[in-house]
């Protein structure tokens, strides 16, 4: 198909996840759950804390959409709906869903197109609030993220934010977001079982991960509508709400 064309993606509605949420919950408005916890109550009891790059401490939205909409334009796909695809899962599984028929090679080729841009791309990546107080506090902590290693400290460094002594990549993994190693991985590396730490999330693919992976999954606003977060635990606005501003 020509380049540039819009051709939508089977499988799911165009949706623009990869921006700030609008219309929704007032500010400072958090999901009841069950159990008459509050999802600052979850946040606090956790011993340690499993935290999403991407839409949860960073916001990133501009150097990957611009990446994405390249993408789109070059494959005649929607640039809508390449972005629901992408947003919360690593580069080359995103590329597999969207181009289902495309060889390794090729798959391998627009991750590598892909990964390289972003990483040269920094311009607009700002933290998140909340970002800062988290990543200084005391508690073990791990950073879990779709991007590669490389992408992930070069966004940290771009937001300004500490760059915690655990982080797991997409580098290495075999399959990523939705499926639980990262944060299985993670939660090894800090020495805690998965069921005592909490996760931190913004996109489905990344709630059920934490979920599979046996933890707490509290998710952020930020990106996606409530309705699409709805198997996390708990949804609050963004960081801040667990840190008490």
């Amino acid at each position: 198909m020509t380049p540039g064309s819009s051709r939508p993606v089977e499988g799911r509605p165009p949706s623009g996840s990869s921006r700030p949420v609008e219309g929704g919950p007032p500010s400072g408005s958090l999901r009841p759950v069950e159990g008459g916890l509050t999802p600052v109550s979850l946040f606090e009891r956790a011993e340690a804390v499993l935290v999403d790059l991407d839409g949860t401490l960073v916001d990133s939205t501009r150097p990957v959409r611009r990446a994405w909409d390249e993408f789109a334009a070059r494959h005649g796909l929607d640039a809508e709906t390449v972005m629901h695809f992408a947003h919360g899962r690593p580069s080359r599984d995103s590329i597999q869903l969207l181009l289902p028929d495309a060889s390794e090679l090729e798959i391998d080729t627009e991750a590598a197109r892909l990964d390289d841009g972003e990483i040269n791309d920094t311009e607009g990546v700002i933290a998140l609030p909340g970002a800062f107080a988290l990543l200084s506090g005391t508690r073990p902590l791990a950073i879990v993220t779709s991007a590669s290693t490389a992408l992930a400290r070069g966004r940290l460094a771009a937001a300004e934010l500490p760059i915690p002594e655990v982080l797991v990549s997409s580098d290495g993994l075999e399959q990523g977001k939705p499926d639980p190693s990262c944060f299985l991985i993670a939660a090894e590396r800090l020495g805690v079982e998965p069921q005592r730490c909490v996760v931190l999330e913004d996109a489905p693919a990344g709630i059920l991960a934490g979920l599979r992976a046996g933890a707490v999954v509290i998710a952020v606003r930020t990106t996606h509508e409530d309705d699409e977060l709805g198997e996390a635990t708990a949804i609050v606005d963004d960081l801040a709400s667990l840190l008490g501003g």
